[in-house]
């Protein structure tokens, strides 16, 4: 799991490529610290590239989203394929966040 941290337009991007499985959680969780730890920027989770997510890396998009709405903030997923798509719906999460 590869994860590269930017910022563009004012946001922060995360971009996920790999598979986010509960070997890659923990790992992921410390890489996306800098979206955690911000204030007043919207953040983009990219997913252009990330092949697989496990209930670890939903636990991690939820923990994610519940810090940013709380800084009066967006988490947006962008370039979402249809396997993480349907993950997100099988779980009932899919409403929770924005699509790019």
């Amino acid at each position: 799991m590869k994860t590269t941290v930017l910022e563009t337009d004012g946001r922060l991007v995360a971009v996920l490529s790999g598979e986010l499985d509960t070997a890659a959680a923990a790992e992921t969780e410390v890489a996306l610290k800098p979206l955690f730890e911000s204030t007043g920027k919207d953040v983009v989770l990219d997913c252009a590239g990330l092949e697989y997510i496990a209930s670890s890396g939903i636990r991690i998009f939820l923990n994610l989203l519940k810090t940013t709405q709380a800084k009066g903030n967006r988490v947006i997923l962008k370039n979402v394929n249809e396997v993480i798509r349907d993950v997100l719906e099988l779980t009932g999460f899919i409403s929770y966040f924005e699509f790019e």
